[in-house]
């Protein structure tokens, strides 16, 4: 009977032991998942990074649109808040984030031999931008523009616009999305941190949101920056 106790308590004892460590190694591995996701949730994929710059587009398209309905009705506005807009298009739009789409995802798209078409007509729209960017920055020198002249411009902030909200909504909704099918998980998770590298050394370490307050005083500056101004009455 004593032998019987004996291996009664061992079993119970190893039985123990075997469900403590097996109710640690869980928590181990749940502890190790945990670290792990909160790495990857601090990373920005390529796409996300590139949408999150078609948000601030998106706020230079509103300023363009309130200078431009100023123009329409020969209402006085800070021209300096428009070539302040413009200078956001042209440094961080143009010469940055369009750069990084056309170096990183435009050859990729055509060394895979897909979506060749929409990425033609993508990169002709970058090509156009860049004149109308070229024309608004030429027209907002003068402080005394003739009608004419604001004529002008008023025509080139449509056109502008016209052309960039489809176009960013393309990339948004079909270019992004396809991406991820062409290139590695490696490839993908590289890029991400290229991206970042890249606006790092252009911008500094916090150039998205040094952006991002500029065109927040260039809203301010216009009266646009109150979201519910924006709200319609229902």
């Amino acid at each position: 009977m004593k032998n019987t106790g004996i291996d009664e308590s061992r079993r119970g004892f190893i039985g123990t032991t075997i469900k403590l460590t097996a109710i640690s190694g869980v928590a181990g591995i749940a502890m190790l998942s945990g670290f792990k996701a909160d790495d990857e949730d601090k990373k920005v994929s390529p796409p996300e990074d590139l949408m999150q710059e078609h948000g601030l587009l998106n706020r230079v398209l509103l300023i363009y649109d309130h200078c431009r309905q100023h123009l329409e009705s020969k209402r006085k506005f800070p021209i300096v808040a428009l070539a302040s807009a413009a200078d956001v298009i042209r440094k961080f739009v143009e010469d940055y984030h369009e750069k990084q789409e056309e170096n990183y995802l435009f050859t990729r798209f055509r060394k895979a031999n897909t979506m060749t078409e929409l990425v033609d007509t993508l990169l002709k729209q970058h090509n156009a931008g860049r004149t109308l960017t070229d024309q608004v920055m030429q027209l907002t020198k003068s402080r005394n523009r003739t009608d004419s002249e604001n004529q002008k411009l008023l025509q080139v902030l449509t056109s502008f616009n016209v052309m960039y909200r489809p176009h960013e909504a393309r990339e948004d909704t079909v270019l992004f999305p396809e991406f991820r099918k062409i290139v590695s998980q490696h490839e993908y998770d590289a890029l991400g941190e290229e991206f970042e590298n890249n606006e790092h050394k252009l911008f500094g370490e916090d150039g998205f949101e040094h952006m991002v307050d500029k065109v927040v005083m260039i809203e301010k500056s216009l009266g646009i920056y109150d979201l519910a101004q924006f709200t319609p009455k229902v």
